[in-house]
């Protein structure tokens, strides 16, 4: 089955209804379960490990350049630049695999995505910090959907006044949708971890805003 064949299946299924708000309060975030179903999910993971510009990145952080512990690529629209710890990133053009993607997860989530960062997590030692997509050009509440394919990861998020925390373990073909305030009251992070894993793709679609 082509590319375009099982994303023209999976259109066809969308989900009207994100399900239950799994934030406890301040802000919404919300889960759908085999998004893309296992067979496709299986093609995609495949098109995107060998088919994105995969890099090894440093970031401006806690006061010294470190490395980031994964390899990432950053996608989308000719204007939508992003910067975070102390680097700008220029879009790379959007790819088959992607804007197909793009067009199927922006009509779940109602919205016309900009631009992407993949993450590869290579094994269990690479990870994401604690943090806070928070930053002014993705404007005052935005919508993120965070696609993941590929091996099981724990997904925490930590509030940051009272302190709670909530896990949810993101599978293979799996959607996390971030809405409304929860960037603002939340962090979150994809710990390290000693289990053996395998590798895992994470597609984080972003509405940039532009001038």
């Amino acid at each position: 089955m082509s590319i375009g064949s099982f994303v023209s299946q999976v259109k066809l299924r969308i989900v009207n209804q994100y399900g239950e708000n799994l934030a406890p309060f301040d802000g919404e975030l919300y889960l759908i379960k085999q998004f893309y179903r296992l067979p496709e999910s299986d093609q995609l993971f495949s098109a995107l490990e060998i088919g994105l510009d995969w890099q090894e990145e440093t970031i401006f952080i806690f006061g010294k350049w470190v490395k980031v512990p994964r390899l990432m690529s950053w996608y989308g629209d000719p204007d939508a630049y992003y910067q975070y710890s102390g680097v700008k990133h220029q879009p790379k053009p959007w790819n088959a695999v992607l804007q197909s993607i793009r067009e199927t997860v922006g009509q779940q989530c109602q919205c016309t995505f900009n631009s992407v960062l993949a993450n590869l997590y290579r094994n269990g030692q690479d990870s994401m910090g604690c943090h806070a997509d928070d930053e002014k050009e993705l404007g005052h509440n935005p919508l993120i959907a965070s696609l993941s394919l590929g091996d099981e990861r724990l997904f925490k998020l930590h509030h940051k006044k009272s302190k709670e925390t909530v896990d949810i373990i993101l599978r293979h073909g799996d959607l996390l949708i971030m809405a409304g305030t929860l960037q603002h009251h939340w962090m979150h992070s994809i710990p390290k971890t000693k289990k053996f894993k395998t590798p895992r793709i994470n597609l984080t679609f972003r509405k940039i805003l532009v001038d």
